[in-house]
């Protein structure tokens, strides 16, 4: 790529060159021509030939006005969109970028450097725990979006480009988000910095529910699911350009103290073009057929929490793997609505209250159309956020 941007250096040198040569030999034909008609002659008597020469002379003078002016103008334009486009791109920035005034680049450097404890990985990366000098704890994901041996990695138009994505991101405030802090460019990837919420993600608490260590009513499933959706409305219709998650699943949905959702790793595939993003389980199906990517995969991404949420089974669960479920989550799901049977599917701990079983029906009807085969037979996100609302009130 560097070889290919500097044969197009040198060949755009070369046009400047050739046509600032032929730029100077105009004015200096121009100029020889304007210094013979300025001489004295004696007056002659005019004859035919002499008439023909001078009206050659004055044609052969406008046409080189001319062109000198198209070259002039050619050489002037080339010029001004060279420097135009130099000035307008965007500088690769070293050391800590901040977005919080929390941190310091010193204190992030140094926090950076020291002995950190692993949160989990994914396969992009890294995250990890760390503490800033100031009693601070904040979240460090060491994201690696280049392939081991990748000449995209020396490309500073990719690094370019990843971090004006990063400073988008870090742009984005929303309530059920996860706010990038800081970053810091290395030299084969980027440390990205969020705030450190030590209740875990979505998964952690549904393994805690099987494992009997954790109770979670109805009501804090369906605000979980509410945050969800909200957060990813505001990526697919509040954010321009539209925002897609690429990567949504419990593990990405990080809890607070109260349950509140937040999302994490949104957009972050759009950065990793060889990142498979099909071997997750809540992958939509047109991402394991063609890698066609758009804001209804999101959406059957969220079907599948829903249904997680609703019956608290894994989708990886062995008993989706038996033609007797369909063969996954959703189709399990489906069967049992089409037959009248949807309560079979809910968590027998959320069982109990009249009221509320009702509510979870309606959901099991919503997770279903959520994970239909075509995309064009998904709601949207923003379609989606009353029809969950409305179950109950947020």
């Amino acid at each position: 790529m560097e070889k290919r941007r500097y044969s197009i250096r040198v060949s755009n040198s070369k046009v400047t060159a050739s046509l600032l040569f032929l730029f100077v030999l105009c004015l200096c034909y121009a100029s020889v021509q304007c210094q013979e008609s300025s001489k004295v002659t004696p007056p002659s008597p005019s004859t035919p030939t002499q008439s023909k020469n001078g009206l050659k002379r004055i044609i052969v003078s406008i046409f080189l006005g001319v062109l000198t002016g198209l070259i002039g103008a050619v050489v002037f334009a080339f010029v001004v969109r060279f420097l135009v486009r130099y000035m307008k791109r965007t500088p690769i920035l070293k050391g800590p970028v901040i977005f919080s005034p929390k941190i310091t680049p010193k204190s992030l450097q140094s926090a950076l450097e020291n002995e950190n404890q692993l949160l989990g990985s994914s396969s992009n990366g890294k995250y990890y725990r760390t503490a800033l000098d100031n009693g601070l704890t904040i979240a460090v994901k060491r994201f690696e979006p280049f392939e081991i041996g990748s000449p995209e990695r020396q490309s500073k138009s990719v690094k370019r480009r990843i971090q004006q994505e990063l400073e988008m991101l870090a742009s984005l405030r929303h309530r059920n988000l996860m706010s990038l802090r800081a970053y810091v460019r290395e030299p084969d990837r980027f440390s990205l910095v969020y705030d450190y919420v030590p209740t875990g993600s979505l998964e952690d608490a549904m393994n805690r529910l099987r494992e009997n260590e954790l109770q979670l009513g109805w009501e804090v499933r369906l605000r979980i699911a509410v945050g969800v959706i909200k957060g990813l409305r505001y990526l697919h219709f509040e954010c321009a350009p539209q925002i897609l998650h690429y990567n949504l699943k419990p593990r990405n949905v990080i809890l607070d103290a109260e349950f509140e959702p937040r999302l994490a790793d949104f957009g972050l595939a759009k950065l990793t073009p060889n990142l498979d993003r099909a071997t997750s389980g809540y992958s939509a199906p047109e991402c394991l057929q063609d890698c066609r990517y758009s804001d209804k995969s999101d959406v059957f991404s969220f079907g599948m929490i829903l249904g997680v949420l609703l019956t608290g089974r894994d989708p990886t669960d062995p008993f989706f793997g038996e033609s007797a479920s369909g063969g996954s989550l959703g189709r399990w799901l489906r069967h049992l609505q089409q037959a009248g049977e949807a309560r079979e599917a809910l968590d027998k701990s959320l069982l109990g209250e009249e009221v509320e079983e009702d509510e979870m029906l309606m959901a099991v009807r919503i997770a279903v159309v959520c994970q239909s085969e075509m995309p064009a037979d998904r709601p949207s996100s923003d379609e989606l956020v009353p029809m969950l609302s409305q179950l109950h009130s947020f």
